[in-house]
């Protein structure tokens, strides 16, 4: 499984109240460039994402049912049943990365929450499928 890594800048949307866990929606995109911790939007990193077609679309897929829930100061965010999903239809990638940001959030416009790094590029041909298994939990804040 690959590891979480957040985006600097989601502590402080946290803080002001940007990103909204119960009710916005968040996406993941796929991208074979490696993101940097201190990009802050999705318009920081989208000209590096891949390329719409071939069962991939821009912007990325939704994550659907996300939650939270808070525990002696612990807040973990738990994703989607089915977790995200791409099936290719023709060659999609490569890419190594999966960025997930905030769709809804408009001030600021689309922020970043983390990436997740699979080690080395992936490239699926037609037929084959990518699931990101983010069912389990996506982050921890303590």
């Amino acid at each position: 499984m690959a590891a979480f890594n957040k985006f600097n800048a989601l502590v402080q949307t946290f803080a002001n109240g940007t990103i909204d866990l119960a009710t916005d929606t968040l996406k993941v995109m796929l991208t074979n460039t490696a993101p940097v911790a201190t990009n802050s939007l999705y318009g920081d990193i989208s000209s590096n994402e891949l390329a719409n077609g071939n069962g991939y679309t821009t912007g990325g897929v939704s994550v659907t049912g996300q939650s939270s829930s808070q525990s002696g100061g612990i807040l973990t965010l738990s994703g989607s049943l089915p977790s995200p999903t791409w099936t290719a239809s023709g060659s999609v990638g490569p890419f190594r990365y999966v960025v997930m940001y905030d769709a809804t959030a408009t001030t600021p416009l689309k922020p970043l929450i983390g990436w997740w790094d699979y080690g080395s590029s992936i490239t699926l041909t037609s037929g084959q499928t990518f699931t990101v298994s983010i069912s389990s939990g996506i982050l921890t804040i303590q």
